[in-house]
Parts: structure tokens; sequence; C-alpha cells
């Protein structure tokens, strides 16, 4: 119809003798066929126009549909501009700085509270202001806090902490009756052996934590001497058991294990041992921990599991 509209018009063929509203008239009707003519697609075009679907440029060929697509695509959007990163590093940086210090300051604030009212106990119990043996009495919140204090570079509680496990701890693992495998295990040979690499036994150092000295307190070799100790009567637990799996509580003074009243084990509490017993193994030479370790991971491959996974408990 607007092909036919236009071989009947009596507009003139030069432009520049039509008006000026003939003209814009023209220009926009010339513009209305073309877009229609991309929307039909390539094989719908009107042969009497005489216009092909593509043009050769060089060695490309250009769609007329493509590029007027590409020309109408709305812009990506911009990414968000950056703050400059010289004051805005400084300004960050101040703020985990202070950040550190009011850390430091609730560490010294709860070890304060705790060696006055509770030191040498498993736990405070701070509004009755008095400590609490809930863990098998071995100190843990002494031999727990002993690798942070070291971090942080608080050597007075590095020196506090390491004369009570130097002078104390030995006695009480020989005198001390049930433990828990697991708790024993993270808490306190897990904080002898952190104690043991961060004072500078095995090559340890607190450098790498942020610390700019080694902390005070007894020599590497007295941590390590106690994890041994302690690590050889939690063998119990491992050396009892009639399967790979061990048991869940350890007599320390009588060097006896036992299972827990159901008879179960807890999974993740069996799996997570590994760590502190092959490091032990690796530091001391010794290969018995870290191979009983392991052994547990590789009876729970072994069993039947549901969708991959094995029980909460075995």
């Amino acid at each position: 119809v607007i092909i036919n509209a236009l071989r009947t018009s009596n507009l003139r063929g030069d432009c520049t003798t039509c008006g000026t509203g003939k003209f814009l008239i023209l220009l926009m009707v010339f513009g209305l066929i073309y877009l229609l003519m991309v929307d039909r697609g390539p094989q719908q075009l009107d042969p009497e126009l005489g216009l092909e679907d593509t043009v050769k440029v060089g060695s490309h060929n250009l769609s007329a549909k493509s590029t007027i697509q590409k020309l109408l695509r709305r812009p990506p959007r911009l990414p968000p501009r950056l703050p400059s990163f010289g004051d805005a590093n400084k300004d960050e940086a101040s703020k985990w700085l202070s950040r550190q210090h009011k850390v430091k300051e609730a560490f010294i604030h709860a070890w304060a509270g705790y060696k006055s009212y509770a030191l040498g106990y498993d736990e405070l119990m701070p509004l009755s202001q008095r400590g609490t043996d809930g863990l098998g009495g071995l100190g843990a919140t002494v031999v727990d806090s002993l690798d942070t204090a070291m971090i942080m570079g608080v050597d007075e509680i590095v020196s506090e902490a390491g004369f009570w496990i130097e002078t104390q701890l030995s006695k009480r693992i020989s005198e001390k009756g049930q433990v828990n495998l697991f708790e024993t295990t993270i808490r306190v040979l897990g904080g002898l052996l952190s104690a043991y690499h961060l004072s500078g036994g095995h090559g340890g150092t607190t450098a790498k934590w942020g610390s700019s000295h080694m902390p005070k307190g007894p020599k590497p070799e007295i941590y390590l001497e106690i994890a041994k100790d302690l690590a050889d009567r939690l063998m119990y637990a491992f050396t009892l058991s009639p399967t790979p799996v061990p048991y869940s509580d350890v007599i320390l003074q009588s060097k006896t294990a036992h299972p827990a009243p159901d008879g179960l084990s807890s999974t993740s509490e069996v799996a997570t041992l590994q760590l502190e017993f092959s490091y032990l193994s690796n530091i001391s030479g010794d290969p018995k921990y870290g191979t009983k370790a392991m052994k547990v991971l590789e009876h729970m491959r072994k069993l039947p599991k549901v969708e991959g996974l094995v029980p909460i408990y075995i």
C-alpha cells in the first residue's frame, strides 16, 4: 500500500525543489518502509524494492537487521565508580586496627576475670565468679587461650599460662579421671601442639600470624613432652576398642577407656581427631598417633552409606 502510494504520489523526484514539509514526509515514509523490511526478515523482502538482505563490505557480510539491532541496543551499564585507593585504604586500615585493639582488650579482660576467679579450672562462671571443671579438670581455658595470646603478642598472659602448664598440667594429667576424647583432643592436646609450634618448635613462628616477636614462656620442648604424655593416655581409646573407631571416654589416671553408655561414637568427633594426632606424629617422629587416627577414616570408607553419607553415630 505504501509503495503504491509512493508510485502515484505527485511528489517531485528532485528533493532540492521540494518544500521542507514534503521532504520531511518523504524521509519519514522511507524510514518506515526500511523498518518494515527489517522486521519482515530476509526471506520476505519485497523484490520490487531491489534491496538485498546483506551487503558485502570487504570480506564481511553485513546483515541489515543485525546492524539495526546493534544500533538500537542499549549501551552496557557502566560499573560503579570506585573511590581512589589511597585514602580509602588508609581509612579501612585504621578501622581494622581499631577493631583489632578492641578484640585484644576484650581478650585481656576475659583472661583477667578467669585468672582472678578460676585459674586452673576448665571454665569460669562469671556471674557466680567461680570456676568449674566441665571438661575433665585439665585447665582447658589456660591451654586453649595460650596460642591466642601468642598470636596477639600479650606476653604477660603467655608467661602466666605457660608457667601454669609447665608446673601444673602434667600432675593434672596423671591424677585426673574421665575425660572426653574429642574435647580433650581439640582443646588441650591441640592447644599444646599450637603452643609448641608458635613458640618456635619444628621451625614454627608467630611471625606468620602477625606477631613481631617470639613469645615468652617455657621452651617448645616442654609443650611437646606434655602433649606426648597426654596423647599416650588418649591412645587407649583406640587400642582398647575392638574396631578402628575409638571409644568416647578415657580414664587418664588408670589408662583405660570405655564407650559411651549407648555404645555409639559420634561421627563428627572421631573424624576430626586426625589433625592433632597426625601433626604429633610429624613432630615427634612416632607414627603411632597418626596411624591410629587415620584408620578411622579408612573404616568409615567401608561403612554402608545412604546417598554417600554415613550416620551421625557409628
